[in-house]
């Protein structure tokens, strides 16, 4: 099992700027990627940054040039600081890791979601 432990988050005003974190823990073999994604009230989840193992990373045309995502992979965390934030960035914020965890005789896939974080924008 693989969890994922998320912080950060609350109330903040349009202009503002919040992070957040999120570090895996578990019977971890390899992650090949960590990232952020959202969910607004009545609207579906959607991807806000993903960083996978390689360096690649990639944003939401919505967030570019305002949140940036980075990681540290000794201590399996992925951050996200939001800086700019507007009113239509509110949503429930989640973590989500993907990647391999020990088993026998072969590593296994995990895809794992942290329990969400609260980010109000409003003044």
């Amino acid at each position: 099992q693989v969890d994922l432990v998320e912080s950060g988050g609350g109330l903040v005003q349009p202009g503002g700027s919040l992070s957040l974190s999120c570090t895996a823990s578990g019977n971890i073999f390899s992650i090949v990627a960590m990232g952020w994604y959202r969910q607004a009230s009545g609207k579906e989840r959607e991807l806000v940054a993903t960083a996978n193992s390689g360096g690649g990373i990639n944003y939401s045309d919505s967030v570019k040039g305002r949140f940036t995502i980075s990681r540290d992979n000794a201590l399996n965390t992925v951050y996200l600081q939001m800086n700019s934030l507007k009113p239509e960035d509110t949503a429930v914020y989640y973590c989500n890791c993907r990647g391999y965890y020990r088993a026998s005789p072969v590593p296994r896939m995990f895809d794992s979601w942290g329990q969400g974080t609260q980010v109000t924008v409003s003044s």
